[in-house]
């Protein structure tokens, strides 16, 4: 054991008073009881570390102690065979040697004291005990990531709270919420008792079940009209004549979030709610609107009524609104930029559906395939247009230049409402982008094989792809050939973790934050020095892996298991990758740009909390770039 323990070897009850207002000031200690904090302080030792002594490493075996960092600066260095050293530091208030103390096993850092240095050693035969009796102390030692990322959470929320229009989150469990007990009937009952029934209860279904509890169908108030009263039905007809079948539902475990989505994405307005398989309740579009009054269904509901451009701008609004009160309501970067790819892919189908029909095409015949982050169900409130266009083969040459027409009218469009022109023409107005299926395989059978500098950027944007409106299966051998061929051709593979290499981390040697200072403000580029470096690195293992995901948390965790690494590492990439999206989010929302760029940050603008979890996102940001390396580079 390096460095010199104080006098008082045990803590007085006056001494563990002054400690506990100071390590009360950061996490965990801020979230546990004061009792539980008094076990840490009671249980530990101080110790003193002259500048440059060695406090931790490899060499010394498993810790026996966690060290909490009272006062000074600590720095960590790892020296890993194959890649450049690579050292962090530590500020007044961390926690170290968790893992390591965790699993009984050395540490991989050598921790040195940068200057005078007071630690608090807190025994592993502690912890243990500890960890049984508080949770917010085992949740920290789990994640300490997951754990700031709470916090910052919790103060992004506070600080949109008042612009919210939400009564209650998205997020909320439907088996929390107070469902309707569902109306049932036998698949034989007439429909004069079946509409008596939904007229003495009124309500807007009715299921028909067999058995009381298997679902086989249902008739809600908007069937009726069409199936019952237009068809000038026999009101003695069975309702089994007439129902829907394929009904969809949930379960208690789902949320109100994912009612929403289904409910928009089939155009349906009622769901049944299930507790292991059994019948427990409904819950209906007028129930989720009540949640939120500008709400997903609504909005959706809205864009697919709209019959020209000047509604679909207006729904293009509520877009960014809703983004606001979602994020006021503390709604994860996951779930909303997933909201608001969702949205956002209503109503440019909307709008492609009432061009085509302008153009009279057949959308049997044709694709409009979303790119980049709108391809992995990944946009933020600022972004621009990333799109293409496939079409069967076969067609003239006179039908291609009706296709770039449709396509010029539907990007301009949507540039009117808000999603701007692509600087770089990555657009299916572009000739170059509308193509015919053989055109495309061609095309990506060759940037595969030749990948120059020009051909891997395309990559990076065009491998993340999905058909949004149209015939998607025009894209499955598209993605088929990239799925199979990338993962072949270990040079491609290989000179995209090269391109990807060139970006860096803006972290000094010493693991702090690097800003570029513009102006006196402090600048970090959250998309291009962040997010942009995770979806590359994600993008890469999925190709060389033959891993079909697209969206970059689900592409994290598959990478995760494919290279067999903790599920603790690959969560830690999944949260950081959740962090820096939200922050983006805030920034874009707030509309606080630093010279009109929505992804930058002043970082001296930043509360404490947020300061922490950047610089650890940061880190597990090049981590994971030196997975890269460390796989394919070196």
């Amino acid at each position: 054991m390096t460095g010199q323990d104080s006098q008082h070897t045990s803590s007085s009850h006056s001494l563990v008073q002054n400690l506990r207002q100071q390590v009360m000031q950061s996490l965990p200690f801020s979230k546990m009881a004061e009792a539980d904090v008094d076990f840490f302080l009671k249980q530990s030792r101080e110790a003193y570390f002259a500048p440059k002594e060695r406090i931790l490493a490899p060499a010394d075996g498993p810790p026996q102690f966690l060290y909490l960092l009272r006062q000074g600066r600590v720095s960590g260095r790892r020296d890993i065979p194959g890649i450049e050293e690579t050292a962090f530091q530590l500020e007044a208030g961390s926690l170290f040697s968790i893992g390591s103390a965790f699993a009984n096993r050395p540490v991989s850092t050598i921790y040195s004291a940068v200057d005078d240095c007071f630690c608090l050693l807190f025994p592993v035969t502690a912890m243990r005990q500890l960890q049984a009796q508080s949770k917010p102390f085992s949740d920290f030692l789990s994640n300490r990531i997951w754990g700031l990322l709470q916090e910052s959470r919790t103060a992004l929320r506070n600080s949109f709270a008042s612009q919210a229009l939400a009564e209650q989150s998205l997020e909320s469990r439907l088996g929390d919420l107070r469902l309707k007990k569902p109306l049932t009937t036998s698949p034989n009952t007439p429909l004069r008792e079946a509409l008596t029934l939904i007229h003495e209860r009124k309500v807007g279904s009715i299921l028909v079940c067999e058995d009381e509890q298997t679902i086989v169908g249902i008739l809600t108030r908007y069937d009726v009209l069409s199936r019952v009263t237009l068809s000038n039905l026999d009101l003695n007809t069975p309702i089994s004549s007439v129902m829907s079948t394929g009904v969809k539902t949930l379960s208690v475990d789902d949320t109100a979030e994912m009612a929403g989505l289904l409910m928009s994405r089939f155009n349906i307005r009622h769901l049944p709610i299930l507790d292991r398989g059994r019948l427990v309740g409904i819950i209906s579009e007028r129930d989720l609107f009540s949640l939120q009054r500008l709400s997903l269904s609504n909005i959706s509901s809205a864009i697919r009524a709209a019959d020209d451009l000047q509604g679909l701008k207006k729904c293009a609004n509520d877009i960014r609104t809703f983004a606001r009160n979602l994020l006021g309501q503390g709604v994860q970067a996951r779930q909303l930029t997933a909201l608001i790819s969702h949205l956002n892919d209503v109503l440019t189908e909307q709008l492609i559906t009432l061009t085509a029909e302008r153009y009279q095409l057949n959308r049997s015949r044709f694709a409009w395939i979303a790119l980049g982050s709108e391809g992995r169900s990944e946009q933020t409130i600022a972004t621009d247009q990333d799109n293409a266009l496939v079409y069967a083969d076969g067609e003239d040459e006179a039908q291609r230049v009706i296709y770039l027409r449709f396509a010029r009218e539907v990007n301009e469009a949507l540039d009117a409402c808000g999603y701007p022109l692509c600087k770089g023409n990555i657009m299916a107005s572009n000739p170059e982008l509308c193509l015919s299926q053989q055109e495309w395989l061609n095309r990506f059978d060759r940037w595969i094989e030749q990948g120059n500098p020009e051909d891997l950027l395309k990559a990076s944007i065009f491998f993340d792809l999905r058909a949004l409106a149209g015939n998607a299966d025009l894209l499955i051998p598209l993605k088929e050939l990239v799925r199979v061929k990338a993962a072949a051709i270990p040079r491609f593979i290989k000179l995209l973790a090269e391109n990807a290499l060139n970006s860096r981390v803006p972290l000094n040697w010493l693991g702090a934050i690097e800003p570029t200072e513009i102006d006196g403000q402090e600048i970090i580029d959250l998309k291009l020095q962040g997010t942009a470096l995770m979806v590359d690195a994600a993008r890469i293992y999925s190709l060389a892996h033959g891993i079909e995901a697209v969206n970059t948390r689900e592409r994290l965790a598959a990478v995760g298991h494919a290279l067999n690494v903790p599920e603790a590492e690959s969560a830690a990439w999944i949260t950081a990758f959740e962090f820096l999206q939200t922050q983006r989010l805030a920034v874009q929302i707030s509309e606080t740009t630093i010279k009109g760029n929505p992804n930058t940050i002043d970082i001296k603008q930043l509360n404490s909390v947020d300061r922490s979890i950047l610089k650890e996102s940061l880190l597990k940001v090049r981590a994971l770039q030196q997975h890269l390396q460390l796989d394919y580079v070196r």
